[in-house]
């Protein structure tokens, strides 16, 4: 894409992507982004570490000079959460409440708008052979949001806050670092 051709406001999205202060526990790493939602996207998938607690997502940002009723904008940020938890989680009828919480949580001081989501909890439980085998209880969380304008490094911060409460790790008040570099 030609650097000429993208809008200011996706360039000053991209920048902001480049200056997020994020959680030092999640890796993140540009991958291609959608290309039929918008004309312009950017996606970025996270890892929390260590990998073994087996916690993944993805956040990709959208922007369309246009803009859209359904987004009260011109961005969108659609982020997804995947956690495997604890099989107690497969029966807590409020555990999907409480993520739901985690997200408004790490959203509060985020300007931001309509704002949807689901959680879906799958609870694999093993027969037979594998009867001995625990219950495996995977979380998934599908979010999106409209930013309030093309600042998305909060965004991406509470994002990265999120899939480490799903986790399990505590909370960051410090060891934040720079997001990686190369996104414009």
């Amino acid at each position: 894409m030609n650097n000429t051709a993208i809008p200011a406001a996706f360039r000053e999205a991209l920048l902001s992507l480049r200056g997020a202060r994020t959680r030092r526990d999640v890796r993140l790493v540009e991958t291609p982004a959608p290309s039929r939602i918008a004309p312009f996207a950017v996606a970025i998938n996270g890892t929390v570490l260590p990998e073994e607690l087996e916690t993944t997502g993805r956040f990709v940002a959208l922007h369309d000079p246009a803009g859209h009723d359904a987004w009260n904008g011109t961005f969108r940020v659609i982020a997804l959460v995947q956690a495997q938890v604890e099989a107690e989680v497969g029966q807590d009828d409020l555990w999907a409440d409480a993520a739901w919480s985690w997200l408004d949580e790490a959203l509060r001081d985020v300007p931001h708008d309509q704002f949807g989501g689901t959680v879906t909890k799958v609870v694999s439980r093993s027969f037979g052979q594998l009867a001995d085998r625990d219950d495996k209880v995977t979380v998934e969380l599908r979010v999106s949001w409209s930013p309030a304008n093309s600042d998305l490094a909060p965004h991406v911060a509470a994002w990265t806050e999120l899939l480490a409460m799903c986790a399990g790790v505590p909370p960051a008040s410090e060891g934040i670092s720079v997001l990686p570099g190369g996104h414009a």
